[in-house]
């Protein structure tokens, strides 16, 4: 797997995961705030429908409407946070007459937008915010140099693994041409030794046929002189006969014995050359029959001899081969190991780097949940810190309401005692006086006693409120961050699953390739080997005939000079001459 699939398949969807959640805080903390002021708007209502309940009581009492009291305006919404809150406020501002804020209100927000014309002011909250965003900002290039570090790696040891297989096959080259530089000397060398030991046959071959040749030639000279001294024994004896013959008969004329002796010498002399004669025609028929039986041994002997270099030569090469083919399975199978070597090692880096990095991550994502609690904790401090407060200057704003109630209601009394005192007799005001007075205390107890139970419901209620949401914002930050660690365990173990899923395809390939270069390897080793066998066949058959077209040519030449079968002649050996 190249290191571009793995920036790939490794993408940012996790940074979602690490660094998300700070915009949903700030909704929270924006809808907090809304909710905040809507239910102090609420207490506000209920004030005001107590107050216009006692109003219409008090109207139908002096009988009919009467003048109404102005609605009270709505309470100050709750105390602000900091001075970034005016604008998130102003956004979510409801547009209803009776949610606008009061002079007061608009004093402070005119008081921020002073505030934001100065650089160097800034309140605790923006310095916060400014702080967390450095750190996510750190968090996250932190990230991005983890993963170009594991890319750089990865990269670096692809690199040095093609290294090492490049100078692994230059080895294997360099190996294959030194051993067909080997096997190329040696057949020289062969052929050389050939060429010496066939010089050698030869003169061998020849010095052999000289001495045979002369051994014969000397032992027929022997048998010509036995013969010839035998021819002279014989001579001397018929001579000594036929004169003992002759001086047996002392009455033959001298004359006539020396013409019979000289007859008889005549005849035997005649018949000695004759012999001679025959004993030589014998010898040169016999010398020349050696000869060339001589001869066709030495091309016997020739054959077998050719026959015995071309099977060393064919044996050599056959070894060779063997050898060049056994240093080429080595060779495969030492490939195999560094390929199935190097994927190991490729595969265990990267595991390793996703390990260390869903470990980052894992820990960049505790720390994300803790920062987040950290965060809602002190958020929740500072609720409680600031609620006494909040609800003391809600419980002023009602009394601020149930005053202005009051004046209201003394100046519609005072109008209503003066129409009263305009339309009845003078001796009626007394009553009618007293009957106001009273009317109005009362009225005022029960507008009092209103607004004093609102206070205890309105503080009540906030209370109960703020648990009730302080409650909920710590479930709904527990289901978020365990949801967002179910994603992230989510992507990690798809990630995983996807490593080795590619690891498993990286190795079926592998053990695909190594099948097919093996298969390639045994064709060319049945091929060659086939190849060799036929070479090596045609050239014993080239040579089996070239040596039985020069037997027969030999043995057709010995037929036509008269020689018959020359393989059962018996020469002498060298060591008994």
């Amino acid at each position: 797997m190249s290191s571009w699939e793995y920036r790939k398949m490794n993408t940012a969807p996790n940074n979602c995961i690490l660094f998300g959640g700070r915009r949903e805080g700030v909704q929270q903390s924006l809808f907090r705030e809304t909710t905040q002021g809507k239910d102090a708007f609420k207490a506000g209502c209920v004030l005001d429908a107590g107050r216009h309940g006692s109003d219409s009581s008090s109207s139908s009492e002096h009988g009919g409407p009467g003048k109404r009291p102005p609605p009270l305006s709505p309470p100050f919404p709750p105390p602000l946070q900091d001075h970034a809150c005016v604008r998130d406020e102003a956004v979510h501002r409801d547009a209803r007459p009776e949610l606008r804020p009061t002079s007061s209100h608009k004093s402070r927000a005119l008081d921020c937008k002073i505030c934001e014309r100065f650089a160097t002011i800034k309140s605790a909250s923006l310095i916060q915010e400014h702080e967390q965003d450095s750190e996510l900002r750190e968090q996250m290039s932190g990230y991005k140099r983890m993963r170009r570090q594991h890319q750089k790696q990865l990269i670096a040891l692809e690199n040095r693994l093609k290294a090492e297989m490049d100078e692994h096959r230059l080895r294997l080259q360099k190996e294959v041409e030194t051993h067909a530089n080997n096997t190329y000397i040696e057949l020289e060398r062969l052929a050389k030794r050939h060429t010496v030991h066939t010089d050698k046959e030869i003169k061998a071959a020849t010095a052999e046929e000289k001495r045979i040749q002369q051994q014969i030639i000397a032992q027929q000279k022997k048998e010509l002189t036995t013969f010839v001294d035998n021819q002279k024994k014989e001579y001397r004896l018929c001579k000594d006969k036929i004169k003992e013959e002759m001086n047996e008969d002392p009455s033959t004329p001298k004359e006539e014995k020396q013409e019979r002796l000289s007859r008889h010498k005549e005849t035997v002399q005649r018949s000695q050359a004759e012999d001679e004669a025959h004993l030589l025609d014998q010898q040169r028929l016999v010398y020349d029959r050696s000869c060339r039986a001589l001869k066709r041994r030495t091309l016997v002997k020739r054959h077998e001899f050719e026959q015995e270099q071309m099977r060393e030569e064919l044996n050599k090469k056959k070894t060779q081969k063997e050898m060049e083919q056994a240093l080429m399975i080595r060779q495969d199978e030492s490939t195999q190991e560094l390929e199935h070597r190097q994927l190991q090692t490729l595969q265990r880096l990267r595991v390793e780097l996703i390990l260390l990095q869903h470990q980052t991550e894992l820990e960049n994502q505790e720390e994300y949940n803790g920062r987040r609690q950290r965060e809602l904790h002190r958020k929740h401090a500072l609720e409680q810190r600031q609620q006494p407060q909040n609800l003391k200057m809600l419980e002023m704003q009602i009394k601020k309401q149930f005053q202005d109630t009051c004046k209201v209601q003394n100046k519609q009394y005072k109008a209503l005692r003066n129409h009263q005192l305009e339309v009845s007799p003078k001796s009626e005001h007394k009553a009618i006086l007293k009957s106001l007075k009273e009317e109005q205390t009362r009225k005022l107890a029960v507008l009092a006693e209103q607004y004093e139970q609102s206070i205890n419901e309105m503080m009540a209620s906030q209370a109960m409120r703020l648990e009730e949401e302080q409650e909920g914002e710590c479930q709904a930050l527990k289901q978020q961050l365990q949801q967002e660690m179910e994603l992230l365990d989510a992507y990690q173990s798809k990630t995983k699953a996807q490593t080795e899923a590619q690891h498993e395809r990286e190795l079926q390939m592998l053990e695909q390739k190594v099948s097919l270069c093996r298969a390639h390897l045994e064709q060319k080793i049945e091929e060659e080997l086939a190849s060799l066998q036929k070479e090596r066949t045609e050239r014993i058959k080239q040579l089996f005939e070239r040596q039985e077209r020069e037997m027969d040519a030999f043995d057709a030449e010995s037929a036509r000079l008269g020689f018959g079968s020359l393989g059962s002649l018996d020469f002498p050996k060298e060591d008994e001459r």
